[in-house]
Order: C-alpha cells, then structure tokens, then sequence
C-alpha cells in the first residue's frame, strides 16, 4: 500500500487538492486500493480553505508516507514551525516529496530545495528565485523532479504531477486509463512550457480567431497576410489593423512564435531531426528557425532539446 499524505493549512486552495482525484482513479484502474490517501493538518481537524470550504484533516503524525505533497495558496503565505518541520522530516521519511505552485515556497523555507531545481507558477518564479538564490528555479516548467523532490506549476499542473507519479509507480497504460477517466490529456512532459502562445495573443473577435487557427492548422505554408485576411474574411489591410489592436503584435510576429512553439514541443518530443522540424513547422532553414528561437526563448533549438533530454 503506498501512502500519500496532502499537507494542508488554514487558507490553502481548493484546487491543490486535485491530485488526490488521480490517485482514486488510479485505485479503481488497477482494481484494489494500491494508494491509502490522508489529508494532514498541523493540529487536525476542520480547516477552512481560501474558498471558505472546510475540509476535515488528520493531525500531523511520524506514521511513513511514501509520498507526501504539499499543498498551495492563491498568494505566498508563511508556513509555520510545525509545518516546516513535518517537511524537512517528510524529505528522510517518504520517497516523494511534492509542492504543486506556491508550495513550493514551503519546500524553500524549509530548505529542501536548496542546490536543487524547481520550479512554480510563472507569477511567481522571480519572487522565489529572489527570495531562495541557492535554488535554480526554472519558470518555463510544467514539472520538474529532482532527486526525490517534485514541484509543480500552477495547480492545475498538479493533475500532471500526480498522473507522472502513477506512471512511475504502476505504468504508461494506468496513467492514460486515468487521464481518460478524468477526460483530461494524458499527462504533459515535465519539460514541456508553461505558456501557449494563443493564450498570450488573447484575440477578442472571431474572426482574428479564425486566422490563428488557421495559421496553427497550416504552419508549414508560407502564410502571407493575404492569406490570414481572407481566413478572417477580412481586407488585408482591415485585418493587420484589427490583428495588431486585438493582440498587439504584427501577424508576422505572431506566426512566428506559433512556429516556435510548435517546433519547440518537436524539439522536447525528439526523433525529428533539426532540418525536417525547421519544414514542418514553416521555417525556411534550420538558421531561420535558431534566430526565431532566440528572439522568443533566449535559447537556440539545441539547447531546448539538451534540457528535455536531461529532464527526461
């Protein structure tokens, strides 16, 4: 039986709880309770979460877990001595230890993040990396794991988290059987990027809509705004004015970081080769597509894929 203890605290958010949903499914995929799930508290009983629900605990106790995870706030909050303490002795005790979004704050406090890597939401990357120089913080993460310490990013990729540990624990083919239970996509890499860049353009009408979707769906065209404008049912020269007010960049740039993130999750996947993913994400050359990596990423293709190879 392997034991997973979620650590929670007065104002904790409700959704760091999700992984306890991965584990349940996980017990009904392969039949028998494989995980014994416990909620702990510092003194146990009802405690309110930031949405005001109450959720029931058992007190913090030395009982073995064999993997404990901490839980998050919408905002850093200052664990206290207890919880600190708990964590440092969950880092010797259990085989996981695990921190989706702020959590992970928790894990620095405590020190068990020192001289590793980690990660955490995007908003709150740089607070960490300035608040805790001895841990290399890395923001474009979903998940990271790092010795027998797992951090997360924003809570809901705790679901990611949580599906990856069941991979590890009972296989490949009981993780998708949940993720398909859970009508969510099998779990993200851990190396793979926490933005999309559909998100970030965040186009307001249908029709510049139209346009990106078609753009991501033809990536290996030469896409000209005459083509984009005539997805958008639109001149060429209404759409560069509506594409440039509603997502504030040109359509080339805006092409072009679709290109990027297209070839980068190639480049994280690996088998393709450097040339063939420069084709089939549009690029002209694979020169092209080094110099676009490095206005977006700050990084040449290589590289991106070194990382995910060590991640990996």
């Amino acid at each position: 039986m392997h034991r997973i203890g979620l650590v929670i605290f007065p104002g904790v958010q409700v959704h760091s709880l999700a992984p306890i949903s991965v584990f349940e499914m996980a017990n009904l995929a392969v039949g028998k309770p494989f995980y014994e799930l416990r909620v702990l508290s510092e003194t146990g009983g009802p405690v309110r979460s930031s949405a005001g629900v109450t959720i029931g605990t058992d007190a913090f106790d030395v009982a073995a877990f064999d993997t404990v995870i901490v839980g998050a706030a919408t905002q850093v909050q200052a664990p206290s001595t207890a919880l600190l303490a708990f964590v440092r002795q969950a880092l010797v005790a259990a085989r996981r230890l695990a921190a989706p979004c702020t959590g992970a704050f928790t894990l620095a406090e405590a020190g068990v993040l020192d001289g590793r890597r980690a990660t955490t939401h995007w908003l709150y990357a740089r607070e960490l990396r300035e608040r805790f120089p001895r841990i290399t913080v890395e923001e474009d993460r979903i998940f990271i794991v790092d010795g027998p310490v797992w951090t997360s990013a924003g809570m809901s990729a705790g679901l990611d988290l949580a599906l990856a540990m069941v991979e590890q624990d009972l296989g490949v083919d009981i993780a998708r059987s949940v993720a398909r239970t859970l009508v969510i996509y099998h779990r993200r890499s851990g190396g793979q990027s926490q933005f999309s860049a559909l998100l970030q353009l965040a186009p307001k009408s249908d029709r510049i809509q139209s346009a990106l979707s078609f753009a991501q769906r033809n990536l290996q065209a030469p896409l000209s705004v005459e083509q984009l404008a005539e997805a958008a049912h639109l001149s060429p020269r209404q759409f560069s004015r509506a594409f440039r007010a509603e997502t504030g960049q040109s359509p080339a740039k805006a092409v072009e970081n679709l290109r990027v993130e297209a070839a980068r999750l190639l480049m994280e996947q690996g088998g393709l080769s450097v040339d063939s993913i420069a084709r089939e994400t549009g690029f002209a050359g694979r020169e092209r597509m080094r110099r676009a990596f490095l206005r977006a990423l700050g990084q040449p293709p290589q590289v991106i894929r070194r990382n995910a190879r060590a991640a990996a």
